[in-house]
């Protein structure tokens, strides 16, 4: 079942650690078919060396498990929300990257300071709220998806706009049309987050980018009226 997107998916995971973005075994990518609407997902707490396109799990739109051996990501949960309130998106990844999950623990977004960042993100990379203990305690991972989606609501920012978010005290989130592109939203999330430290520590209260060069960068990628790269 999914042959072609199980192997994907594992070559998206594998090339989390080759991007420096996860250590030992802390990250986890997810793919989501776009005919049976099927997610294929790495398995919990599996080394990366060892793993194999038939170790990645499939599951259904509520975590059924269709196909696999193994338990599926610990993350599952998020990953099913997200993709149930966002069917633009194909794919999810998570990962604990140094200097964003630094950004996560000090509860600050990551600050739109120059053109790299607005290349991909229309704005800061947003910090969801703390989760409540009663969040915690029951359907912990469904409720991390639950203040994702609310904090992109009450940024007033659409998924593929700001493919990226940090949830408070845990880590990066990122997402895209595809399990590739969710990937490379990671890396850029994490070098943006590391300009930005890298920023702060040459000039306290660094200056955001200007509004209108944000705008350009942004739109210059995405959008009707994009003209980078080729057609």
């Amino acid at each position: 079942m999914l042959e072609k997107l199980k192997q994907e998916v594992l070559e998206q995971n594998l090339a989390l650690p080759l991007a420096g973005l996860v250590k030992c075994t802390w990250g986890n990518a997810s793919a989501r078919d776009s005919e049976t609407g099927f997610i294929v997902i790495k398995p919990s707490g599996v080394a990366y060396a060892d793993m194999r396109a038939a170790d990645m799990v499939v599951v259904n739109s509520i975590g059924e498990i269709l196909e696999g051996s193994l338990r599926p990501s610990s993350d599952l949960a998020t990953h099913l929300y997200l993709y149930a309130q966002y069917p633009e998106i194909g794919g999810i990844v998570h990962t604990h990257s140094t200097t964003a999950v630094s950004f996560a623990q000090a509860r600050i977004p990551i600050p739109a300071l120059g053109t790299t960042h607005a290349d991909y993100f229309c704005k800061d990379i947003p910090i969801t709220r703390p989760l409540s203990a009663a969040e915690v305690q029951t359907e912990y991972e469904k409720n991390t998806g639950v203040v994702i989606a609310q904090t992109l609501a009450e940024n007033q920012v659409q998924p593929l706009e700001m493919p990226g978010i940090l949830v408070a005290g845990h880590g990066p989130f990122t997402w895209g049309k595809t399990v590739k592109d969710a990937v490379y939203h990671s890396i850029v999330l994490e070098e943006v987050a590391q300009m930005a430290y890298q920023t702060a520590q040459l000039i306290a209260n660094p200056p955001v980018i200007e509004a209108y060069l944000q705008q350009k960068h942004y739109t210059r990628k995405h959008g009707k009226d994009a003209y980078y790269g080729q057609k």
